[in-house]
């Protein structure tokens, strides 16, 4: 007789007090799934890989922001040219595609951006190298100038011959920035009132709210923060109107390294009361929502500066803002993106900064304010791939489950292999499983019980190690089903197919399954997907595949492929936690 065993799917006790009702219905249910054993297999052969599933409908556990996935660009852009692109038609559509979304403008370089206000410094650079990069820089100007006289959202065509200049001096330039990464010296970049307008109209026309990160390292003799390239910022986008929250600083605990120069947490808390003061002092932005300390990984000294500042300044940032990276970019096998180990860690880092935020300041919302696959640029052929969507969409599960309110993802577009669209303006596997997520998973986190039957039962290592599973309400915004859906989604990292049948309150019910699997023979490594077997690719400029389900009928087990991820939305369940 097979043994039961209630587990959770991650070893959060997070549910624990609410799923003691569940129990026994749960384990009756099992004994109801058992097949007969024919041909002189022992009993429990059948059911050994079978997982029963069942979600706790009665209330979430927790509520997060409506804009929880969301998105980072790097100030590195200025530089290396691509936001002069950002108008691009194809951009703004797989853009709009993620909202409502924050748009943070920020990243290892927010401290070396200094504003100018001035129209466009391109006509100040002096002829390019050659005829065809000076032409390339005039087309630039050019165009925006002819966005200037638009009106509404301001949409380019950029000729293919000038996205392969641009490509160019990318490739060139990502080579300088990667020297300024590898030695710790940054030049400075200058953001002119022009590149700003750029920005803004981007983030504006996909439906994007704009974060901007001011300059923390511009300081006077004393230390103290030196705002006023900030105070010229903000009368420059009041004069505007243009709707923009603010951090200040990044990864201030990594000072020491980029800049030679340390921060303590009594001066970082003067520098955001001061930057409170400055915004309140621009009539439109008194009100402007501001966000910080934006630590990096919390080890030793990242948490000691947030816990001082928490315990100095707490009060005055709307969001506490800190940073996760799996892994360095120096990692070369696939495997070591399928660690089990690896995808926990992000568990234990949640953790610590919860626990600190949470002593001083209960009620105030933590953001995950910048996180991918791999540190920095990432790793080629592996954080640009298929194989990289396991790491981010366990971030999104253990976030969501932890409570953690936004999710900013480094990064939309750039150079190096984090992003979410390549330089061609092509989407990468995580693009397309952040969109699956966009249209599919809601803000309601719901409770997930799941008892597996083994043979020989092992406090369900195997079931929780390898098959992750979370559920959701149904997005609201996705009007193909009714308030009260369910979403479930599921990471298997088996080599081998599990099968899961849902118990409880989900049994008996029609379910959509939008399974997302490589496309190609490159397996792990592809950069494409498919979804249900058909793949997932831009029909033009404008226009998005059908994101088509297939409807497994009532009473069905699913099945989990290996190395696969699923999203199966629970129809006409009704349930009292997804109604309202």
């Amino acid at each position: 007789m097979p043994q039961h065993s209630l587990l959770p799917i991650f070893g959060s006790s997070l549910w624990l007090a609410s799923v003691a009702w569940m129990v026994q219905p749960l384990l009756s249910s099992a004994a109801a799934y058992r097949r007969p054993v024919s041909g002189g297999k022992k009993q429990g052969f059948m059911e050994r890989t079978l997982i029963l599933l069942d979600v706790n409908t009665r209330s979430p556990v927790k509520v997060l922001n409506e804009n929880f996935v969301s998105l980072q660009l790097d100030p590195s852009i200025i530089k290396d040219g691509w936001l002069d692109f950002l108008s691009s038609k194809r951009l703004v559509t797989l853009a709009r595609g993620l909202s409502p979304a924050y748009l943070r403008f920020g990243g290892k370089r927010t401290d070396f951006l200094q504003f100018h206000n001035l129209k466009n410094l391109a006509k100040f650079r002096g002829p390019g190298p050659d005829y065809y990069l000076k032409n390339y820089e005039d087309d630039i100007v050019r165009s925006d100038i002819a966005l200037d006289k638009q009106k509404g959202c301001k949409l380019a065509h950029h000729p293919d011959m000038m996205l392969e200049l641009q490509r160019e001096k990318a490739a060139q330039m990502q080579q300088v920035l990667l020297k300024e990464q590898h030695s710790n010296l940054y030049s400075n970049i200058t953001l002119t009132a022009r590149s700003l307008d750029k920005l803004y109209n981007f983030a504006d026309c996909a439906g994007l709210h704009l974060v901007f990160g001011l300059n923390a390292l511009h300081r006077n003799p004393d230390n103290s923060w030196n705002g006023s390239s900030a105070l010229s910022l903000l009368k420059y986008s009041a004069g505007k109107k243009y709707n923009i929250s603010w951090e200040l600083g990044n990864e201030p605990n990594g000072y020491r390294s980029v800049a030679a120069r340390t921060l303590n947490s009594s001066q970082l808390a003067q520098d955001f009361a001061q930057l409170r003061t400055l915004l309140q002092s621009v009539r439109y932005y008194s009100r402007a929502n501001l966000y910080g300390p934006n630590i990096g990984r919390p080890r030793k000294n990242a948490i000691l500066l947030l816990e001082g500042f928490m315990k100095n300044a707490g009060s005055t940032v709307d969001a506490v803002t800190w940073q996760h990276y799996y892994i360095d970019g120096r990692v070369l096998k696939v495997d070591d993106f399928l660690k089990t180990r690896l995808l926990d860690t992000l568990s234990e880092q949640i953790g610590k900064v919860l626990k600190v935020v949470k002593t001083h300041a209960p009620s105030k919302k933590v953001w995950l304010g910048g996180v991918g696959p791999a540190w920095t640029l990432g790793t080629s052929n592996l954080s640009d791939t298929y194989a990289a969507g396991f790491l981010w969409l366990n971030t999104l599960g253990m976030s969501a489950v932890q409570g953690i309110d936004v999710v900013l993802r480094h990064s939309f577009f750039d150079y190096g292999y984090n992003h979410l669209v390549d330089q061609h303006f092509n989407p990468l596997p995580d693009y397309w499983l952040s969109l699956v997520f966009k249209r599919l998973v809601g803000p309601r986190v719901l409770a997930v019980h799941v008892a597996g039957l083994q043979r020989k039962p092992r406090p369900g290592r195997v079931i929780r190690d390898k098959l992750r599973i979370y559920a959701h309400c149904t997005s609201f915004n996705n009007h193909n089903y009714m308030r009260g859906s369910i979403t479930i989604y599921i990471i298997n990292l088996h080599r081998s197919r599990k099968k899961i049948k849902l118990a409880g309150t989900l049994r008996n019910r029609t379910v959509h399954q939008y399974l997302l699997q490589p496309m190609g023979p490159e397996g792990l490594h592809s950069r494409s997907v498919q979804l249900n077997g058909e793949p997932l690719v831009m029909l033009d400029d404008e226009t998005f595949p059908e994101l088509k389900p297939q409807t497994l009928r009532a009473g069905r087990t699913i099945a989990m492929p290996p190395m696969a991820i699923g999203f199966f939305v629970i129809k006409n369940i009704n349930a009292y936690a997804c109604r309202r």
